[in-house]
């Protein structure tokens, strides 16, 4: 039995349960796919995957002609070749809006937009690639079709009196509701530890929850996080971090865990490991309180910390570094703005004649 301590190995066992739960409600032969791709990908990204199969093959089954009566189980390799690059660009126009009955019987609306089109496009281009290069069948339609054109957003992020303020209002609790604040009683030292943690590192929520006491080191100021694809790596902090880690274990000393949950670094009011979910209400809750026009995310702090790491160093490569990206091209496309901001600052510094 896998101890509750063990949360990265347990998260694994339950996205494999999840994951051969859909793929029974898909063709027999995308077991080969997901079995080839298992060394390569995550066990969300596959879980993803599978989720955007489905949903093109329950399309293909309602408008392809060639399909049409045909039970999803029963399509065979060989049928793929029926599908053009005309067919999948009408699948991606059906995802900008389409209904679908949940477990529940409820229909529930559903709307995609191009960033949602291009991930499911990328699906489909890795499914069908996969049995190209095998062999196994004689085009790659996917691969024909452009992929959306994706607008880039403005990130959202803290500005530096916003991430004080934050702290400030985890720490006093002054503005929540009466309510609120007699849990605010029993979780503020975790709260702030927590926060600041996520300020101060830019660690994603899954590492965060998964820390276990044993993770931390005060001797060097680190901790030991499990990155994506299960690599470990070390992660340092500053003071502030350290202080408000110590000041919350002085307190977590007098807490008695549930059977399972002895090691684990955050823990919730039923003494139990904190769960994503929990954080993510968690930062939501006190981020309403500093700023109503951003919707503030875990996220959303992890792109505070390397805005703060990139306008103090200037170095694309320690944040990408830091932050555990494994193409830096995803950094900069992430603070181009600031580049751009830069290029800016550096046209005003060059005086052709002096004044």
């Amino acid at each position: 039995m896998i101890k509750n301590n063990d949360y990265h190995e347990q998260q694994n066992i339950k996205n494999s349960v999840i994951l051969r739960e859909i793929m029974y409600s898909l063709p027999s032969f995308t077991f080969e796919f997901f079995r080839g791709i298992e060394q390569t990908t995550s066990s969300k990204t596959r879980i993803a995957y599978a989720y955007d199969l489905r949903l093109f093959f329950e399309f293909i089954l309602e408008y392809h002609k060639d399909f049409k009566d045909k039970d999803i189980a029963a399509i065979e390799l060989k049928e793929l070749s029926y599908i053009t690059p005309d067919d999948i660009e009408m699948y991606l126009e059906y995802l900008s809006y389409y209904k679908k009955e949940d477990k529940k019987g409820h229909i529930i609306e559903h709307k995609n937009t191009e960033r949602g089109k291009s991930r499911k496009l990328a699906s489909l281009r890795s499914f069908f690639t996969y049995f190209y290069k095998k062999q196994k069948i004689t085009n790659n339609p996917a691969l024909l079709v452009d992929l959306p054109k994706i607008h880039n957003k403005n990130i959202i992020r803290l500005e530096i009196d916003e991430v004080a303020r934050l702290l400030d209002e985890v720490e006093s609790g002054d503005k929540l509701t009466q309510s609120q604040k007699k849990y605010h009683k029993l979780t503020k030292d975790r709260d702030l530890a927590l926060m600041t943690l996520l300020l101060g590192t830019g660690i994603r929520v899954s590492e965060c929850v998964g820390l276990n006491i044993s993770d931390i080191d005060f001797n060097v100021n680190g901790i030991r996080i499990v990155r994506k694809g299960g690599n470990e790596v070390i992660i340092y902090f500053g003071d502030e971090v350290e202080n408000a880690l110590m000041v919350y274990l002085d307190n977590r000393k007098h807490i008695i865990p549930v059977s399972g949950h002895e090691e684990a670094l955050f823990l919730s009011l039923q003494h139990k490991r904190l769960s994503v979910r929990s954080v993510q209400n968690l930062v939501k809750k006190y981020s309403k309180l500093v700023t109503n026009l951003k919707n503030i995310s875990p996220h959303k702090l992890r792109s505070t910390y390397g805005t703060n790491l990139y306008r103090e160093t200037g170095d694309i490569y320690l944040v990408a570094d830091v932050l555990g990206h494994k193409d830096v091209n995803t950094t900069k496309k992430h603070y181009a703005q600031i580049e751009d901001a830069r290029r800016r600052q550096a046209a005003k510094v060059i005086k052709l004649r002096k004044d």
